[in-house]
C-alpha cells in the first residue's frame, strides 16, 4: 500500500498549490488566504469588495487572473468572482461540511477531511459511499476522528489522472468516499497503480500533508 508521504509527492507532482502559492505576489497570496478564511468563517469564498481591501500593489482583475490561472482558485462561468479555493467551494458537490456555524462544500473526499486541521475547527462531514450510496458521516477535529458512520473503516479512494487544467472539474471528481475496506478494494479492482485507497486516519494525514502549509509561510 502506498504511504502517505508518497501520496502527497503524486498530488504535488499534478497540483503544486503550496508552491505556486509561495510565487505570488505578497498581496495576491494574501487574498488566496482570505478568501479559504471566508469560506469557514463566512461560509463563501470573498467577494470583488472584499478582496480588494487586501491588494495593494495589484489590481483585481491582474489578482483574480494569476490565482485562477495557476488553478489556484475556480472562477464562475463570466470568469468575474470567485466560486472555489481548494479545498472548498460553493458549487454543490458530494461533500457538505458544517463548520462552527456555516455550511460548504469540499471539492473531494480528501478535501472534505483536509478543512479541519487547517483550520482547527471541529468539522461535520455528510457525504456518501460513492459505490453503495450508503450515507458516510465523519465528526473530525483537527486531525483526530471523533466519530464515523457507517464504522470507522471508511475509506478514501484517489484515482489518479490528469488535473486537464482544473483540478476541481477532473482530478477532485475521482477521490471519493467508500463504506469501507471491502467496497474499496471491489473500487480498487486490479488498478492498484492508479487507484490508492486509504483508510480514514491516512486519509486525514494526507490531506493535512497536502493543504495545510497553504496557510503557513
Amino acid at each position: 500500500m502506498p504511504t502517505v508521504t508518497e501520496a502527497v509527492e503524486r498530488l504535488n507532482h499534478l497540483l503544486p498549490l503550496k508552491s505556486r502559492q509561495e510565487k505570488l505576489p505578497e498581496d495576491v497570496r494574501s487574498v488566496h488566504r482570505g478568501i479559504l478564511k471566508g469560506f469557514v468563517t463566512l461560509g463563501r469564498p470573498l467577494n470583488r469588495e472584499e478582496i480588494l481591501a487586501l491588494l495593494h500593489a495589484t489590481d483585481f482583475e491582474t489578482g483574480l487572473k494569476r490565482l485562477s490561472g495557476d488553478d489556484l482558485v475556480v472562477l464562475d462561468s463570466d470568469g468575474k468572482n470567485v466560486i472555489g479555493a481548494y479545498p472548498m467551494t460553493s458549487e454543490k458537490t458530494a461533500h457538505r461540511l458544517t463548520v462552527s456555524q456555516v455550511t460548504v462544500n469540499a471539492m473531494c473526499a480528501l478535501d472534505a477531511l483536509s478543512v479541519s486541521p487547517m483550520f482547527g475547527h471541529e468539522v461535520t462531514i455528510n457525504s456518501h459511499c460513492c459505490i453503495t450510496g450508503d450515507p458516510i458521516v465523519i465528526h473530525q477535529k483537527n486531525r483526530r476522528i471523533l466519530a464515523a458512520k457507517p464504522s470507522e473503516d471508511v475509506h478514501v479512494g484517489v484515482r489518479w489522472q490528469s488535473t486537464c487544467g482544473c483540478a476541481a472539474h477532473s482530478l477532485c471528481m475521482e477521490m471519493v468516499f467508500l463504506r469501507d475496506e471491502t467496497v474499496a478494494r471491489t473500487w480498487q479492482g486490479d488498478n492498484a497503480d492508479s487507484c490508492w485507497i486509504f483508510p480514514l486516519p491516512e486519509a486525514v494525514e494526507f490531506g493535512a500533508a497536502f493543504f495545510t502549509p497553504l496557510m503557513n509561510d
